[in-house]
């Protein structure tokens, strides 16, 4: 797998007239050699000329956590007295053309452009932001596991009280339960009642959630390497004619989106389709963000469902559907799945009830 993702990496680079890449921090790591490495102040890299052998360069007390694969790349330890800097220099050589990872500090791209004055720079995303984003049936898998791992804890929440409990304590039994269907890590976990929820990305706090309360919940995290996120909705007691209103408004918006989430679409014209439903019902000036964004190693990549994105959808493309209605000073509503683009049509991956949960 990793030879073959090492293979396509080389054509794209080829492409796009690159002559190294440079890889740290972030997911393009693990996903060409299957060892992330740690936000550390020091640095580790792969270095993947556009021929030879590609070198992982580490830190020698973090070696032990590389599984080697060497007919993909070598591992070349650096000691606290080297500087590891000049050693991805010298595997660069006379290479002019080099992409760098997106999330490399910047501590290490301004030390690498002043080892390497005659090199010119560009994102590391234009040559593995593609290739990641087509998931093969071991991908989609991994995803699908993740999406039902999370579709227990948001059937789960339905027999939960949400009244008199802070939002924070709803967060941490979120977490909790994520840990305990598998993840094994959470990436995150919003929680916003009442006026909180038209917030997309409200920070947790200590609003008491109370009985009429719209409850947004947001979360996702790690399974097997690939990422979960789902969003549903909560309320506490009987919703309101409006709010069922509303949900009904998002529900169809959602819906149509999925519908036209097929391959060949443009991804602007997915976003498109949730659009329209909600401005139609006149509350256009309400969804504030994206449709969705793509999903894998990362919970958000490439392709993003946006208006002036023409990139068609893919076989394999994997992307979150969530159009939001948010009414400020008194809720929100937002509906999140994972949809994948296959052969057949959208393929959701999420399983959980959509209608509105009534909680006590």
């Amino acid at each position: 797998m990793h030879l073959d993702r090492l293979r396509r990496t080389r054509e794209r680079m080829g492409e796009l007239s690159v002559d190294a890449l440079l890889l740290s921090v972030g997911a393009d790591l693990p996903w060409l050699t299957g060892y992330e490495a740690m936000p550390l102040e020091r640095l580790t890299m792969l270095v993947v000329p556009g021929e030879g052998e590609a070198t992982l360069v580490v830190p020698r007390l973090e070696a032990p956590r590389v599984v080697e694969r060497p007919e993909v790349f070598s591992v070349r330890p650096w000691d606290e007295t080297e500087d590891p800097v000049a050693l991805v220099a010298g595997l660069v050589g006379p290479a002019e053309r080099v992409a760098v990872g997106d999330r490399t500090w910047a501590r290490f791209v301004l030390a690498l452009q002043d080892a390497l004055p005659r090199a010119r720079f560009r994102s590391a995303a234009d040559v593995t932001g593609p290739l990641r984003a087509r998931k093969d049936e071991a991908e989609v898998a991994a995803l699908r596991r993740a999406a039902r791992a999370v579709d227990e804890v948001a059937v789960a929440m339905r027999s939960r009280p949400f009244a008199g409990r802070t939002e924070l304590a709803v967060q941490r039994e979120l977490a909790d339960r994520m840990r305990e269907v598998g993840h094994r890590r959470v990436n995150f976990a919003i929680v916003g009642s009442g006026p909180n929820g038209a917030s997309p990305h409200h920070e947790p706090g200590d609003r008491l959630i109370g009985p009429g309360d719209v409850v947004v919940c947001d979360f996702g995290g790690v399974v097997d390497a690939y990422c979960s996120d789902i969003t549903r909705v909560y309320v506490v007691g009987e919703p309101s004619a409006e709010v069922r209103d509303t949900w009904a408004v998002l529900a169809e918006a959602q819906e149509r989106a999925v519908r036209a989430a097929t391959v060949g679409t443009p991804c602007e014209d997915v976003d498109a389709a949730a659009r329209r439903v909600i401005t139609k019902a006149g509350l256009g000036d309400r969804f504030v963000h994206r449709t969705g964004h793509g999903i894998g190693l990362e919970e958000h990549e490439e392709p993003y469902l946006v208006a002036g994105n023409r990139l068609p959808l893919a076989l394999g493309h994997a992307f979150s559907i969530e159009p939001g209605i948010y009414l400020p000073g008194r809720f929100g509503l937002r509906l999140e799945d994972i949809v994948v683009a296959t052969v057949d049509g959208p393929e959701r991956l999420n399983g959980a009830p959509r209608d509105l949960a009534v909680v006590a």
